[in-house]
C-alpha cells in the first residue's frame, strides 16, 4: 500500500419511534448555545436559521421529557440546564470511546496508519 493515511469519521446518532434524540450536531449546537448565551447566535454559528435550531431542540426535548435550555431572562438569551450540562457530557464521553475502539479496530484490521478525524487536521480536500 503507497504511503496510506487515513483518517476514521463517525457519525452517531441516538433516534427513538418519537422521532431524532441527540446527534453531533445537536451537541455542537447546545454547546455553542452555552459559549454564547444565545440560540439565534448558536444556530448563525453553525450555518443554520434560527427556527431549524429551535425545532431541533424543541424535538429533542420533547423525546427527552424535559428542558436542556433556559431563558437567562426577559429578552436576554439562552443557557443549558443542568439536564443540558448532562446530556452534553454523556453524549461526548460516549462519542470518544466509541470513536476511540474504532480507530484501535481499524488499525488492527487495516494495513495502514489510521487517525481519529479532528477539526484541527490539515486535509487534502479530496473525497470519494
Amino acid at each position: 500500500m503507497h504511503n496510506i493515511e487515513a483518517v476514521q469519521r463517525l457519525h452517531l446518532w441516538l433516534e427513538t419511534r418519537d422521532g431524532m434524540l441527540l446527534g453531533l450536531g445537536r451537541i455542537q449546537l447546545l454547546e455553542l448555545v452555552e459559549e454564547l448565551g444565545s440560540l439565534n447566535k448558536a444556530a448563525a454559528a453553525m450555518g443554520m436559521s434560527y427556527r431549524a435550531a429551535w425545532g431541533r431542540m424543541k424535538q429533542t426535548e420533547t423525546v427527552i421529557g424535559d428542558p436542556l435550555v433556559e431563558r437567562t431572562g426577559p429578552k436576554k438569551g439562552f443557557r443549558l440546564t443542568p439536564l443540558g450540562h448532562e446530556i452534553v457530557r454523556m453524549f461526548r464521553a460516549w462519542h470518544s470511546e466509541v470513536e476511540a475502539y474504532a480507530v484501535e479496530r481499524a488499525r488492527s484490521i487495516f494495513p495502514w496508519a489510521t487517525e481519529p478525524y479532528s477539526e484541527d487536521a490539515p486535509r487534502s480536500g479530496k473525497r470519494s
